[in-house]
């Protein structure tokens, strides 16, 4: 993805879209392609992104971009388990935006993939994902400690500011004496709090990819993987998708010409999985897919390199389909103490196949107990929401 230097960041923060300049008397011929985004800074570096991918592949329209304030940045008081109850959970950050889509006012809009509900609405259907950033999670330590500090070297009862219930499970799980706080806000709320001179964090976690989408990557304490403090990420993450309406074959034809292959068949393996634990964005089902070939691992960004006789890697990328597509889950409790985790490996040479992988695999954490583990999550995760929300009342 370029990189959000090369981008315009003074982005409007109305709802109203900001006019697009029409610079060919082509261009007049057609009426503009409506973006729609959450209205975020972050959303709309990500749709500016979008809008020039597609004025690359398809120069004689005009774009616009649509920020719209979605629920889940509308309320940034009430915790996102009360948030996230019921139906609810399903459009928390895409049901006015879908509104829009299929009332005709917006003609496609631009996701972070890991926010969009694996079941979408009948008329409407997930057209393209793009390239990849990079989906692991950050660690962005406190000002006041050392910047080559790690989870490793954290002290006993250390706090770590997340809202994600997937990062503090799994952090539970390795690390029983951290204590983690709620946190809310976009990634600049996010990082002031980090930073404030009474700040309670000893760390926040947030995704690499929003950081280096803001231009804000050297915050960056340490990249967690499975292989670096033991985190998986969330499904998704790193990547966009684009969702359309089903029945628009123009807009299918021109977004599916900025789609990567590459980062949907890694994608429909991990929503695929998701789907079929019946699992939510705020549930802790972390995911790593990578593409092997012989010794050659990538992490889904780049291709992954053939080796000569040598041992030299080869500069020269291997076809995709013969390259197996790897993934890796695990289901945390929300203490930490129960887990069940799988790996699987196998070639894939289309998106169909990668969904059936991730199908597949989900069997199989099902068969080791993953479904005991998502129902107690599913009754503690209601108690808890209730609970926090009568604090909440009592407080206000």
């Amino acid at each position: 993805m370029a990189s959000a230097t090369s981008l315009d960041t003074s982005l409007p923060t109305t709802s109203e879209p900001p006019a697009s300049p029409t610079t060919t008397s082509a261009q007049t011929q057609f009426p503009p392609i409506n973006i729609g985004t959450r209205s975020s800074t972050l959303a709309q570096i990500q749709a500016r992104w979008v809008e020039d991918l597609l004025k690359r592949a398809h120069p004689h329209r005009t774009y616009r971009i649509c920020p719209v304030l979605a629920q889940g940045d509308k309320d940034k008081v009430t915790p996102l388990q009360q948030l996230s109850q019921g139906e609810n959970a399903k459009s928390l950050w895409t049901g006015e935006l879908e509104a829009m889509l299929e009332q005709g006012e917006v003609d496609l809009i631009v996701h972070c993939l890991k926010d969009m509900p694996t079941q979408l609405p009948p008329s409407l259907t997930l057209a393209a994902i793009l390239e990849r950033e990079d989906p692991r999670d950050a660690l962005i330590v406190s000002p006041k400690l050392p910047k080559t500090t790690t989870l490793h070297s954290f002290p006993a009862g250390s706090t770590i500011g997340t809202s994600s219930v997937r990062r503090a499970a799994q952090l539970r799980r390795l690390y029983p004496s951290f204590k983690f706080a709620d946190l809310r806000g976009n990634v600049g709320t996010r990082l002031a709090k980090l930073d404030a001179e009474d700040s309670p964090f000893a760390a926040i976690i947030l995704a690499a990819a929003g950081l280096k989408r803001l231009g804000m990557e050297d915050r960056i304490t340490q990249y967690l993987s499975s292989d670096s403090g033991g985190m998986l990420h969330a499904v998704g993450q790193g990547a966009l998708g684009i969702e359309i309406r089903k029945n628009d074959e123009k807009i299918k034809e021109m977004v599916e010409a900025i789609s990567c292959e590459r980062t949907t068949r890694a994608c429909s393996a991990e929503r695929a999985l998701l789907r079929a634990l019946e699992g939510g964005c705020s549930v802790p089902i972390g995911v790593e897919t990578t593409w092997r070939k012989k010794k050659g691992l990538a992490t889904g960004i780049e291709p992954s390199l053939d080796y000569d006789k040598h041992g030299k890697a080869v500069e020269e990328p291997v076809d995709l389909n013969e390259q197996e597509l790897v993934l890796k889950t695990l289901v945390v409790s929300v203490d930490g103490k129960e887990s069940v985790g799988y790996e699987a490996a196998r070639k894939v040479r289309s998106a169909e196949e990668a969904a059936q992988l991730g199908r597949d695999v989900a069997t199989v954490l099902l068969q080791r107990g993953a479904d005991k583990i998502l129902e107690k999550i599913s009754t503690e995760k209601q108690w808890a929401a209730k609970k926090q929300l009568e604090e909440l009342k009592v407080q206000s």
